[in-house]
């Protein structure tokens, strides 16, 4: 039920600025305080509780006001559903004397309550949504990601003179990279494509001289089922000319800071830096967590004599060593069943490749750090933010389908190390590229590089490294073949890194309408079957498996 409580006002606000400006209200139910007594106040919101037909508990964006309700004047028929001591909330020391009530609304029975220690499933709060959003936590993280937004246009637009532009949603197939949505035209055979990001825009915007674009833009990637994505999601989209690599990482630190929430503890700069090389070989993974040590060890020395035939053949084999992890306290904490995760752990994904050993080591290493979690022993700080760049990955890596093959490690458009350039053309393999990822507790919230700007570069690695058709990309070869500026950006994730912020366990908690972890948008129920009428304009026709007929809308 929707009120609106007043005191003999005029029915618009008198406030010019703020959240109760041109609004019905003068104040929002979250600001009152001590302050505020004897004022004669408007107020508008939802009914929370209703306590002993005297009081009110009203309900909007910024928090409870206890309303009461003279019993000569007005009297409220509402079900009493709970109440709450007025001193948990922090208006609870004043009370707003009701003169006069109005109903705007009145709502159905809602499938939950919209009080935060209600526990609803997730395919509830996701089916409605509306309703979810209600929540003090979901409007909290809301709020913080349009702070943080506006910070961040601030700081690049106003601090670093950097220029908004938007690129366009439909676009062409870019080679490599994830698998993009198509979209079709009404020309038959012809398919647009949902950029996976700005990339070739950003950078063409780069050879026509707008030196320092950004955007929040909108992505869309088709990776099916993976955990904890979207398929279509917002990225802090940033380009630069006449840059390096210090110059893009300097610029991302500075960017966080200005817009770090004033509530959380200051962040330092500059953030730590590692090679990819380093990751690997003390965390074996390439964004590992540093809130917590564990790192992986050589102990090859330690059985150099050894007589246990599985470790002699290993450290026979070239460049074989023995790796291990030490848990400090490990055999106090961990029981036997916490062993028997980690051996099922090892049995299912160690196989006999010596140079998988630390990438399985290192999932290992994060095995043991929820294990000894879950035992209640404290090894990563929620409250800690640590972050970390990390450098120096390999341009290319053996395609896992065909390792005789490399494909980019990164994209095919990032530029290598300019002391591993020499080898582009003669041992491509073993070519550094200038990327650069940001890793924040253990998890990559941004990645750049510094791009490729000669034309006859980038042919020869589509071409002849990657074995892509360049005419796919004749347009930017024919740009960067028209004086282009050395140039180079980075992308941030910004759904990853709010989630982070907030503490929250899915990025679905800080979108206001994100995607099922299947990609369905169980409110409206997209995606959504389409007629054959529909589709003959656009020259498709749906081959449908058998069983399915039955789906097909008539």
């Amino acid at each position: 039920m929707h009120l609106r409580f007043s005191l003999n006002v005029n029915k618009h606000s008198t406030c010019t600025t703020g959240s109760s400006s041109l609004s019905f209200r003068s104040h929002t139910c979250g600001e009152l305080r001590p302050a505020d007594v004897g004022e004669e106040v408007i107020l508008c919101g939802w009914v929370q509780y209703l306590r002993q037909d005297l009081f009110v508990i009203m309900r909007d964006f910024s928090g409870l006001a206890q309303i009461l309700i003279p019993q000569d004047e007005v009297r409220l028929q509402v079900a009493v559903t709970f109440t709450i001591s007025v001193t948990e909330m922090p208006t609870g020391e004043i009370e707003v004397l009701a003169e006069s009530v109005e109903i705007l609304n009145v709502c159905r029975k809602l499938p939950f309550e919209i009080k935060d220690f209600v526990k609803k499933s997730e395919s509830l709060r996701m089916q409605y949504r509306y309703l979810d959003l209600r929540s003090s936590q979901m409007q909290y993280n809301l709020r913080l990601r349009s702070q943080l937004v506006m910070k961040m246009r601030e700081y690049l637009c106003n601090v670093h003179g950097f220029v908004d532009v938007e690129t366009p949603t439909l676009f062409k197939r870019t080679p490599g990279g994830a698998k993009e949505f198509v979209v079709p035209s009404r020309e038959p055979g012809r398919f647009y494509s949902l950029p996976q990001s700005p990339q070739q825009f950003k950078q063409l915007l780069m050879v026509a001289g707008i030196d320092r674009y950004f955007q929040l833009a909108r992505c869309y990637r088709d990776e099916g089922s993976k955990p904890d994505r979207q398929p279509e999601f917002t990225q802090v989209d940033i380009e630069m000319s006449f840059v390096d690599q210090a110059g893009i990482r300097g610029l991302i630190e500075g960017l966080v800071q200005y817009s770090w929430p004033v509530e959380k503890d200051p962040v330092s700069t500059p953030f730590p830096c590692i090679t990819y090389e380093k990751a690997m070989k003390d965390y074996g993974v390439d964004k590992p967590d540093t809130r917590f040590a564990m790192k992986l060890m050589d102990i090859s020395k330690t059985f150099h004599n050894t007589e246990i035939e599985f470790l002699k053949d290993a450290l026979n084999q070239p460049g074989g060593c023995i790796q291990a992890i030490c848990i400090p306290d490990g055999a106090k904490h961990l029981k036997g069943k916490d062993h028997e995760s980690l051996k099922q752990t090892a049995r299912t994904q160690f196989g006999q490749v010596c140079n998988l050993t630390r990438p399985l080591l290192g999932k290992l290493r994060l095995q043991c750090a929820e294990l000894l979690e879950g035992s209640g022993v404290a090894v990563r700080d929620p409250s800690a933010f640590h972050f970390l760049w990390v450098v120096d990955f390999p341009l290319f890596l053996p395609k896992e389908e065909d390792p005789d093959q490399l494909e980019s490690a990164h994209h095919p458009f990032t530029a290598p190390l300019p002391e591993d350039a020499h080898l582009l053309y003669s041992l491509p393999h073993k070519v550094r590229g200038q990327h650069y990822d940001l890793v924040l507790n253990g998890c990559e919230i941004g990645g750049g590089s510094i791009r490729i700007h000669k034309a006859s570069d980038q042919q020869h690695v589509l071409e002849t490294i990657l074995k892509e058709d360049p005419s796919l990309l004749s347009h930017l070869l024919e740009a960067l073949d028209s004086g282009a500026p050395p140039h180079g950006g980075i992308a941030l994730g910004l759904d990853r890194f709010l989630s982070i912020i907030v503490g929250a366990p899915s990025i679905r908690d800080v979108i206001a309408f994100p995607k099922s972890f299947r990609g369905h948008d169980l409110m409206s129920r997209a995606p959504d079957f389409v007629s054959e009428d529909e589709l003959k304009s656009y020259h498709i026709s749906v081959n449908w498996p058998a069983g399915d007929e039955g789906n097909q809308e008539k």
